[in-house]
């Protein structure tokens, strides 16, 4: 890939912008609507930098790895959320570690990080794999039949997030909690277009009603949560508890309980979403590709011995590792990155103005000719030590990148792991043979629901 070189000479000056492609504002705002990905310039697959103008603003697209360390890194101190992370995200988040700012975003992130730490981590998973075992018996009890894997794998991770997280959640309504996310998230093309024409917040649109009424079901359900741990207290370190006792470094002053609730919703909506669509599209792609299902299932049967999956194996999978990553480089749950510049700065051989909006579109990055051989091709030895390390570190970024890189990554990868090892011994998932479409709805979907054939091992 052609690279942006760095300017060290200060005579050479900036160019305020590259060439810019305009797009038609009709045809863009119906491919938002529609699925947000068909709106990305095709460009941006092939180009490490496109600008492109809809609605008679220019935005700027990154693809290329350095030049995205150089903006998400480099420059995270100039850039903010911005409106399009608060329009689509901000009803159901408020202000919580996703899609704050500054100050607040920092000390949020510092007073949950201890729960993140690898000793931590380690420490719960027996959880994650008593949750696998039961997933694993739910499907064993659909032997001969289909299921969504889709649907089957959320309610995997929301069990172990509540269960990690919050202590068992004291019976929150599961299933409901599900429907109510996709409810939440259906429309979200919608919220996209009409922030690219600049509409007020309060304007109608297909689906906004039942959105607005799954919010109000998830942030009442965690405030249910809340008081209960309120009147009987735990001595168990979960991120309720952190975040109950979470004090600002600067000021000493406490979360609010509506604070809570905006990082709680973080965690349990963005914190079981995006690893269950990651495993599910696993499972399809493991179905597509024999040969490396059956590396898998050998490497499970060696390191297991034959036995149940226990803790001290999940970081043994090497293999199954890959897997995963390869899962997650060709459907990134989280597929776009968008910032804003709340200040000019130098990102290339070009002076970003303040206010430009800029997109990361890490599925692009992730399928860019320039930066993968046979990008499309499922190779799980891309992620091969040697391979690794050969990459620049931001040609891959499922987990985003820089200083607001997804907090839970570690967690995600460990539960995907047990997940996977514990269902992969016992049985085996098979696909109609339809590839299915990805769909874009703040995360990666499949456009239409991935049914399953499950057969015993």
């Amino acid at each position: 890939m052609t690279r942006s070189s760095p300017l060290n000479d200060q005579s050479v000056s900036l160019k305020p912008m590259g060439p810019v492609t305009e797009a038609s504002t009709a045809r863009a705002l119906l491919a938002l609507i529609r699925n947000p990905l068909e709106a990305l310039p095709p460009a941006v697959f092939t180009e490490p930098l496109v600008f492109s103008k809809v609605a008679g603003r220019v935005s700027i697209y990154i693809s290329d790895p350095t030049l995205i360390h150089e903006a998400l890194v480099k420059n995270a101190d100039v850039l903010g959320k911005g409106d399009q992370v608060r329009r689509a995200l901000g009803p159901a988040l408020g202000s919580g570690l996703l899609t704050a700012d500054g100050a607040h975003w920092k000390w949020q992130r510092q007073s949950v990080a201890s729960a993140f730490r690898p000793s931590s981590l380690t420490a719960l998973q027996p959880a994650m794999l008593d949750a696998a075992r039961q997933a694993r018996d739910r499907l064993l009890g659909h032997q001969g039949g289909a299921v969504d894997i889709g649907h089957e794998m959320m309610k995997t991770t929301f069990d172990i997030i509540v269960e990690t997280m919050m202590s068992g959640g004291h019976g929150i309504d599961v299933e409901r909690v599900e429907r109510s996310i996709t409810d939440y998230l259906r429309p979200s093309g919608w919220t996209f277009a009409l922030g690219v024409v600049g509409a007020p917040d309060w304007t109608p649109y297909p689906g906004r009603q039942r959105a607005m009424r799954a919010v109000e079901f998830l942030r009442s359900s965690l405030m249910s949560v809340l008081e209960e741990r309120r009147r009987n207290p735990s001595d168990r370190q979960d991120l309720v508890s952190m975040l109950i006792s979470a004090s600002d470094p600067e000021t000493g002053r406490m979360m609010a309980d509506v604070e809570i609730i905006d990082n709680l919703m973080t965690f349990i909506t963005a914190g079981h979403e995006t690893t269950a669509l990651g495993l599910a599209w696993t499972f399809d792609l493991l179905a597509r590709n024999p040969e490396c299902e059956a590396l898998v299932l050998a490497e499970i049967e060696e390191v297991t011995r034959g036995g149940e999956a226990r803790p001290e194996h999940i970081g043994e999978l090497n293999y199954l590792r890959q897997v995963f990553s390869e899962a997650m480089r060709l459907y990134p749950p989280a597929p776009i990155i968008t910032r804003t510049a709340l200040k000019g700065f130098k990102l290339g051989d070009y002076l970003v103005p303040e206010g430009t909006v800029m997109f990361v579109p890490i599925y692009a990055v992730h399928h860019h000719a320039a930066i993968w051989n046979e990008p499309e091709k499922f190779d799980p030895d891309r992620f091969l030590t040697d391979a690794t390390k050969a990459r620049h570190r931001y040609a891959y970024m499922p987990f985003g990148a820089g200083p607001r890189v997804c907090i839970g990554n570690a967690f995600a990868v460990m539960e995907a792991v047990a997940v996977l090892a514990v269902i992969l011994q016992k049985l085996r998932l098979r696909t109609d043979g339809i590839t299915p479409e990805p769909l874009m709805k703040v995360t990666l979907r499949p456009k239409t629901s991935l049914k399953m054939k499950v057969l015993s091992a």
